[in-house]
């Protein structure tokens, strides 16, 4: 559908719209359903593009948002149940330290078998918090290291510098 009103009011922005409904064939039985609205045309070539794409999206919100609830990060329970101001100052600081760690993961050997030693997120979090109170780690690549030596993992495997560790490094021009 094309130029359906967002709102009931007459003032209200106009929308193009589709829907997918998925249902078992052998029970009838409605398995999926989603809606989306948009502002690119809504055709039969272009609703299993928009389809795609709404689900794609969702599933990157869905695992990230996870990520941030349930896996180290704690975000329902810190920052949504608090003063509204306090929850967003809060948030646009645990977003970055999520797009770091992503980062990390995808780019830095060290931190990828420190984690893998570790097991979960959170276990990682809580060994962070601990060296970080009791020492000073003069970059994230020294701090990641020290981790790695104590865990005894192979040290054929440590890296010489880990490639977000140039975050870290004092910059010389």
């Amino acid at each position: 559908m094309e130029q359906v009103p967002l709102r009931g009011d007459l003032g209200t922005v106009m929308v193009n719209w589709c829907e997918l409904t998925i249902c078992d064939a052998a029970t009838d039985q409605q398995v999926y359903h989603c809606a989306w609205a948009t502002d690119h045309p809504v055709t039969a070539e272009t609703v299993p593009e928009i389809v795609a794409g709404g689900r794609s999206r969702w599933k990157v919100e869905n695992e990230g948002f996870n990520v941030l609830k349930n896996r180290g990060y704690h975000s329902e329970h810190n920052y949504s149940h608090r003063q509204q101001h306090l929850s967003s100052v809060l948030l646009t600081l645990l977003l970055p330290a999520f797009l770091c760690h992503t980062a990390l993961e995808r780019s830095c050997a060290t931190y990828q078998a420190v984690r893998h030693e570790l097991g979960a997120r959170r276990t990682f979090f809580i060994d962070l918090r601990a060296l970080t109170r009791y020492f000073y780690f003069p970059s994230w690549q020294r701090l990641l290291t020290f981790m790695y030596q104590q865990l005894d993992l192979p040290p054929e495997g440590l890296p010489n510098q880990c490639e977000a560790d140039s975050l870290t490094l004092p910059h010389t021009s």
